[in-house]
C-alpha cells in the first residue's frame, strides 16, 4: 500500500513539475492581458515626451512572483517552499523588508523578510480550503516606509487523489418485473468523490459491477444497473445481492474506489398456470351426512403472487354434479367439494365429478405461453350408515268411536329398516306424547290400541308419536305422526241452551195469550247437518192452568202464558218442567226446569219490582223515610262520642297557680341612664331554677306540699352593690316555691348608676334653685344647645337689669 502511495505521490509531483514548466513557458509568449499575475512597481521613472512636449511618467515594473501552488497533504520533513517574492528595488543590501498578511499569514504561511522566500508550515488539505488570500508589501528596514504599494496574491493547495469516491444512498433497494427484457433499467446508483473535478483525472468516476454478473449490468459512467438474463424466473430466484464498485483516476491503476449493495427483488408476474398435484382425487361421504357438509378438499398449486395467484374452481361434467357443489375457501385457496343433495348407500354408491382451475386474472403478454387452467377428476364413493329405520308414510291418521271398549283397534304403522342388514324393528309411543297412556302399541307389529274407552266431548283427538328403532342398532330410531281421531255416539242429551229466568208481569190483561219466552236447546254430542230437537211440558204438569209450550219444529219452543193474571202474595216462582229429544241414534231425551218469576209491572207492561219485601213492610212508612230516620241516628251517636272524646283529651295546665301571677309578662324599665358609668345596667346574668340544676323538675300539675329550702352554699352574685338585696330575696322566694317560675324569666331594671361628672342638664329645678355656675359655654355647643343656652341667658339677662 506505500509503495502506491509513494508511486501516486512521485507522479504528482512530476505532472506538477511539468504543469509548471508548460505554465512558464506559456507565461513567457503570452501578451501583456495574459501576464495579469505579475505586478509593476516603479522606483525608477522614465521621462517619454509626446507630440506636443508633454512629458509622460511610465511606471518600470516594481517587484515580481510566479503564481504560488502547493501540494496538499505534504508530509515532509521540512517545511515546503511555496514560493518567493523579489522586488527590483532590492538591491540584496538587506535594506528591504518583506511582510506578509492574510489568510493563514504567520501560522500557515511564513516569509522570510530578507529574502522574500515564503513556506508553508503545516500540512494543508484542499477538501477544508482550496485557496489562500495573501497580501505582500516591501518596505524599508530602517524606517519601515512602503517601498511598494500592498499587492494581493492567492496560494492555491493544488489536489492529489487522496479521497475515494462514496456512495451516499446507499444501500440500494430496487424491484423489476420478472421476466423483463434485458436492458430493462432497475436503478441507478451515485458515488461522488471529494477531490477536484476540474484537476487531473482524481474525482472522474468509472462504475463497474464486482458482483451480480451474469443477471445484471452497470453502465460504467452513469451507474444505471440494468437487467442482463433474459426471462429471469421469480419462482426460481426472487432476490439478487448485487455490489457495484465506484473507481476514480477514470478507473485507471491507481485510483481509489468505494463499493456499495444494491439489493433488487423481483416481482411477480401471472407467468405461471394453476396445476394440480393430482389427476385423481378419491374422497368419501357417508350416507347419513345432510346437505351443506363437507366432503374433502383439493388445490390446485399456483406459484405467483397476490391476485397473479388467485385460482377459481368449478365442476365441468361429472354423475355427481346435482348431488355436489364446489366453493372457494378465499384463505387458503382451496376447492370445497360439499353435499348437495342426501345420497343413499343402497341406491348408488359412488359418484365421479371433473373439477376445473383456472385464473381468474390472465397478463395478455403471456398469454400465448398457454391456457392457464388446469383439470383433475374427483371420485366420491358412499358409505354405509346405521341408518334408523323408515316408516312406510309420512304420517298416520286413525278414527276410533268414543265408548269404544278397552283395546280396541285403532290402527297399524309399520316401519323397515332400509340398511343391509335388514334387521327387525321395536316399536314403542313415547310417553311425553300419550301422558295419559290411552293407547298402547305392539313392539313388534306396530299395532295401535285403546287402553280405556275414550269421551269425545272431553277430547276429540289424540295427537301421539311412534318411534322405531332397530333390534341390536346403535339405538337409532325414526319417529312418525299418528292422528286419532275419537268418533262421536249420540251418548248426550239436550239441554237448554240458557239457564235464564223468565220474567212475566202479575197484571196480565184478562182473557189475553201472552208470549212470555222462547227456549232453545243445545247437545254436547256433534251436531249433524240434520239434527233437530223437540220440546213438550213434562207429563205432569201437561193440563196446568198457567203456561202452555208450542213447538216450533226449527230446533226452539214459544212459552204462552193462558191465564188472566198472579198475585206474587200467593205465589210469585213457578217452576215448569220441559221434556226435549233430539233424533239421534239412539235418540236421548232429558227434562229441564223454566224458573218463571212474578214482577210487578205498570201499565205499560214495563217491570218495576219482583221482589216481595214490599208487601211486607207497613204501610205507615216508606223505605225512603226509615233511610232519612237511620241517617239521623248514625249523625246524632257521631256528635255524642265527638264530645265525650274532645273532654277526656282536654288537658290541665302544668303549672297550678293559686293567683295568677302576672309578673313574668311584666318588664320594668325604670333606668334613666347613668351616663358614662352606666355599663352594668343591662348586664344581669341570666339566672336559673336551682333545683333544675340538680335534674329534680316538680310536677306542674300538683302543688307541692312541702316547702323546699335554700340549697346552702348557693350565693347569688349581684350586678352592684346596689341591687344585690334585691336579686338576694327574689332568688330566695323563687328557690323556696317550686310552683313559681324560674326567675330568670323576671328581668329588673332598677339601677340608675353612680352619676356623671357633668351632672344633670334637667332644667326641672332651675327655677327654684339657686345656682352659681357660669352657663355662657352653652353658646359654644352648637345649635342643638341653643334653647338650653337662651333660657339660662335670659335669666342671667333679666337679673343684670334688675
Amino acid at each position: 500500500m506505500w509503495e502506491e502511495l509513494r508511486l501516486q505521490v512521485f507522479f504528482l509531483c512530476l505532472g506538477a513539475a511539468l504543469w509548471s514548466a508548460a505554465a512558464a513557458a506559456t507565461h513567457r509568449g503570452s501578451g501583456p492581458r495574459e501576464r495579469g499575475h505579475r505586478r509593476h512597481l516603479s522606483l525608477h521613472r522614465h521621462r517619454e515626451r509626446g507630440k506636443e512636449g508633454q512629458v509622460l511618467h511610465r511606471s518600470k515594473r516594481g517587484w515580481v512572483w510566479n503564481q504560488f501552488f502547493v501540494i496538499e497533504e505534504y508530509t515532509g520533513p521540512d517545511p515546503v517552499l511555496v514560493g518567493r517574492l523579489h522586488s527590483d528595488v532590492d538591491s540584496g543590501d538587506g535594506n528591504i523588508k518583506y511582510i506578509l498578511s492574510g489568510e493563514g499569514a504567520g501560522t500557515i504561511f511564513v516569509i522570510d523578510d530578507k529574502t522574500g522566500n515564503i513556506h508553508a508550515t503545516k500540512t494543508l488539505d484542499r477538501e477544508e480550503q482550496a485557496q489562500y488570500t495573501l497580501t505582500a508589501q516591501a518596505v524599508a528596514r530602517d524606517t519601515n516606509k512602503p517601498l511598494e504599494p500592498p499587492s494581493e496574491f492567492i496560494v492555491k493547495v493544488q489536489d492529489i487523489n487522496d479521497n475515494p469516491p462514496e456512495f451516499l444512498h446507499g444501500p440500494y433497494y430496487a424491484r423489476v418485473a420478472e421476466m423483463s427484457n434485458v436492458g430493462t433499467s432497475v436503478i441507478k446508483v451515485t458515488a461522488t468523490d471529494a477531490d477536484d473535478p476540474t484537476y487531473g483525472n482524481s474525482a472522474r468516476l468509472v462504475y463497474s459491477i464486482l458482483q451480480g454478473q451474469p443477471y445484471f449490468s452497470v453502465e460504467p459512467q452513469t451507474g444505471i444497473i440494468r437487467t442482463a438474463l433474459p426471462n429471469m424466473d421469480r419462482e426460481a430466484r426472487q432476490e439478487y445481492d448485487v455490489v457495484i464498485q465506484a473507481k476514480d483516476m477514470g478507473g485507471h491503476m491507481g485510483g481509489l474506489s468505494g463499493t456499495t449493495q444494491v439489493k433488487i427483488t423481483l416481482t411477480d408476474v401471472n407467468d405461471n398456470p394453476p396445476k394440480f398435484a393430482q389427476g385423481v382425487y378419491a374422497m368419501a361421504v357417508s350416507e347419513d351426512k345432510v346437505p351443506g357438509e363437507e366432503v374433502g378438499r383439493l388445490k390446485a398449486r399456483d406459484p405467483d403472487l397476490a391476485e397473479n395467484g388467485l385460482v377459481d374452481y368449478r365442476i365441468l361434467e361429472g354423475d355427481g354434479m346435482n348431488f355436489f357443489e364446489i366453493t372457494k375457501d378465499s384463505e387458503t385457496q382451496e376447492a370445497v367439494v360439499k353435499l348437495k343433495k342426501p345420497v343413499d348407500f343402497e341406491t348408488k354408491r359412488s359418484y365421479t365429478l371433473k373439477v376445473e382451475a383456472s385464473n381468474p386474472h390472465v397478463d395478455p403478454r403471456f398469454a400465448t405461453w398457454g391456457p392457464y387452467k388446469d383439470t383433475t377428476i374427483v371420485k366420491i364413493s358412499v358409505e354405509d350408515a346405521d341408518e334408523p329405520p323408515t316408516f312406510m308414510a309420512p304420517s298416520y291418521n286413525f278414527e276410533v268411536e268414543e265408548n269404544a271398549p278397552a283395546g280396541t283397534l285403532v290402527g297399524r304403522v309399520h316401519a323397515k329398516d332400509t340398511d343391509i342388514m335388514n334387521n327387525p324393528v321395536r316399536y314403542m309411543i313415547p310417553r311425553y306424547t300419550d301422558l295419559e297412556e290411552f293407547f298402547t302399541i305392539n313392539t313388534e307389529d306396530g299395532i295401535i290400541k285403546t287402553t280405556r274407552p275414550l269421551d269425545r266431548e272431553a277430547q276429540s283427538w289424540h295427537n301421539i308419536s311412534v318411534s322405531a328403532a332397530e333390534i341390536g342398532g346403535h339405538h337409532q330410531d325414526a319417529k312418525v305422526r299418528v292422528n286419532i281421531k275419537v268418533k262421536d255416539v249420540n251418548d248426550n242429551a239436550p239441554e237448554f241452551a240458557t239457564q235464564n229466568e223468565v220474567l212475566v208481569c202479575e197484571n196480565v190483561s184478562p182473557g189475553k195469550v201472552n208470549l212470555i219466552e222462547t227456549v232453545s236447546a243445545t247437545d254436547k254430542d256433534e251436531m249433524a247437518h240434520r239434527q233437530h230437537f223437540h220440546f213438550r211440558l213434562a207429563p205432569e204438569v201437561a193440563n196446568n192452568h198457567s203456561f202452555s209450550l208450542k213447538d216450533n219444529r226449527d230446533s226452539t219452543a214459544s212459552i204462552f202464558v193462558i191465564r188472566k193474571g198472579f198475585s206474587r202474595l200467593s205465589q210469585d216462582v213457578y217452576h215448569l218442567p220441559i221434556e226435549i229429544n233430539d233424533n239421534g241414534v239412539p235418540p236421548l231425551s232429558s227434562t229441564n226446569t223454566l224458573i218463571i218469576r212474578v214482577c210487578s209491572c205498570d201499565s205499560k207492561d214495563t217491570i218495576l219490582s219482583c221482589n216481595v219485601e214490599p208487601f211486607i213492610l207497613s204501610a205507615g212508612l216508606s223505605t225512603g223515610a226509615l233511610i232519612a230516620i237511620l241517617a239521623c241516628i248514625v249523625i246524632l251517636l257521631a256528635i255524642v262520642v265527638l264530645f265525650v272524646a274532645l273532654r277526656r283529651q282536654k288537658k290541665e295546665p302544668l303549672i297550678v297557680f293559686e293567683e295568677e301571677d302576672i309578673r313574668e309578662n311584666i318588664i320594668t324599665y325604670d333606668d334613666e341612664g347613668g351616663g358614662e358609668e352606666d355599663t352594668e345596667a343591662f348586664d344581669i346574668a341570666t339566672l336559673q331554677n336551682p333545683d333544675g340544676a340538680n335534674g329534680f323538675l316538680p310536677r306542674k300539675d300538683i302543688k307541692p306540699e312541702l316547702q323546699y329550702p335554700m340549697r346552702p352554699g348557693l350565693r347569688p352574685i349581684g350586678n352592684s352593690v346596689d341591687v344585690d338585696d334585691f336579686i338576694k330575696t327574689r332568688i330566695s322566694d323563687a328557690d323556696n316555691d317550686p310552683t313559681a317560675p324560674p326567675y330568670d324569666s323576671i328581668q329588673i331594671y332598677g339601677y340608675e348608676g353612680r352619676g356623671s361628672i357633668a351632672g344633670s342638664l334637667s332644667s326641672l329645678e332651675s327655677v327654684t334653685t339657686d345656682s352659681d355656675l357660669d352657663y355662657d359655654y352653652l353658646q359654644s355647643w352648637g345649635p342643638r344647645f341653643k334653647k338650653l343656652a337662651d333660657l339660662y341667658g335670659t335669666k342671667d339677662s333679666a337679673d343684670d337689669n334688675s
